[in-house]
């Protein structure tokens, strides 16, 4: 597969920064009554682990039924034959984003894209590099000794150079990935805190406007709405600070074979 080279990438046009709401719930129906609020202010949800080891694929086609894009977040990482079939598998469902763990390897990721050209091709399979939850420290007891900076660009460069279309990274690395990466590759960025907002297990972290400002394409926030006494002005308050601090880019523009609404 051919090496990239940095500067215009023909993935995508390049579009605003925006949220996606993160659901820590085993079910959509445990976050329903605030999910329709949301609907309409937010336009991605991401359905992660947790809800789809409890619910499975029917977790995804509620979320979608409320009027959400759907970014689902399983890690997978397994030998190559496998992540491809499990590629196959969930395009079926109505989902805008995959993720898959770009540890899994240059062959497992070639594989995976093969399988979503095949089967789903508008689907946005994304490699997430290190977990925002992991320090310096941590990422040394797994036998990575160098920084997570630059464990984040190693694997973003091969993630890319495999054919994925985008990475999830700590938003202390989107600057490094910028500088090493095609323009059209889309970051999603967990970690996200607003201003005054307590970091719990996240510790690589920033507001939406320094991310946005950095330059990540999506950000990924749960907590910080769901736990506000009015979700929607928190939801509307972070997309206040997205649309101040992200450059203006071209609207409309489809990512994940969903066109922002």
């Amino acid at each position: 597969m051919a090496m990239f080279t940095a500067g215009r990438h023909p993935f995508s046009q390049p579009m605003p920064c925006d949220l996606i709401l993160v659901l820590d719930a085993p079910s959509p129906r445990d976050v329903a009554p605030t999910l329709k609020r949301l609907a309409g202010t937010v336009r991605w949800a991401k359905v992660g682990l947790e809800m789809f080891t409890a619910c499975g694929p029917d977790s995804v086609r509620e979320v979608a039924g409320l009027g959400f894009n759907v970014f689902l977040d399983l890690k997978l990482h397994d030998i190559p034959n496998t992540v491809a079939k499990a590629v196959e598998s969930v395009s079926r469902l109505p989902i805008g984003m995959l993720t898959l763990h770009a540890g899994g390897g240059r062959e497992m990721m070639a594989w995976a894209v093969k399988a979503q050209q095949q089967s789903a091709p508008g689907l946005r399979l994304l490699g997430v590099t290190v977990l925002t939850s992991m320090s310096a420290n941590e990422l040394a007891g797994t036998g990575v000794t160098g920084a997570p900076e630059a464990q984040v660009v190693r694997l973003g460069r091969l993630a890319v150079d495999a054919g994925l279309r985008g990475l999830v990274c700590s938003p202390l690395e989107i600057t490094p990935l910028r500088a090493a990466l095609p323009a059209g590759v889309a970051l999603v960025t967990p970690g996200i805190r607003p201003r005054d907002t307590k970091t719990d297990d996240q510790t690589r972290v920033m507001t939406p406007a320094e991310a946005a400002r950095a330059g990540a394409d999506f950000i990924v926030v749960g907590r910080p709405i769901f736990q506000a006494p009015d979700p929607v002005a928190a939801a509307r308050s972070i997309l206040a600070e997205l649309d101040q601090r992200s450059e203006v880019r071209s609207q409309g523009s489809e990512v994940g074979g969903w066109k922002s609404k």
